[in-house]
């Protein structure tokens, strides 16, 4: 993954991430994360009886934004990705509930199970990088 896509995402803790309701209405939900950056995944967690959860259950296709937890108005950043909620079964998942509560160790207080997203693809705008600087990353050119 691009250096500076998965530090802009290791440096950030909140996310919005968007799913289809069945009748095709997007539905859209923020939630903190962790980010596997070797292997381009985010882990959230959440109540398997949230709206969000029972409608990523039928509909695994996602997209979502990722933007500083501090803006700065002149210097515009973030992040859109699009990408899979994943099978509990699958092994990219083995490591997600660790990952997640390393990095927010309160939420082993919490009921709530870990998802992960398999990351498809990124968009980065990086004003730090000169106006409109875009920076791309797709999996299946990496993998």
């Amino acid at each position: 993954m691009n250096a500076a896509i998965a530090r802009f995402l290791q440096q950030q803790t909140c996310a919005t991430i968007c799913v289809m309701e069945e009748k095709g209405k997007p539905y859209c939900f923020s939630c903190f994360y962790a980010f596997d950056d070797e292997k381009g995944l985010f882990c959230f967690k959440s109540s398997a009886e949230a709206y969000h959860s029972k409608l990523l259950r039928i509909n695994p296709l996602v997209a979502g934004t990722v933007l500083p937890d501090k803006l700065n108005k002149l210097l515009v950043r973030g992040v859109q990705f699009d990408g899979l909620v994943l099978n509990e079964q699958d092994r990219l998942t083995e490591n997600a509930s660790f990952l997640y509560h390393k990095r927010y160790p309160l939420a082993l207080t919490i009921k709530g199970e870990t998802t992960t997203i398999r990351i498809d693809r990124i968009k980065m705008t990086d004003g730090t990088k000169g106006f409109g600087k875009k920076i791309f990353w797709d999996r299946n050119e990496f993998a």
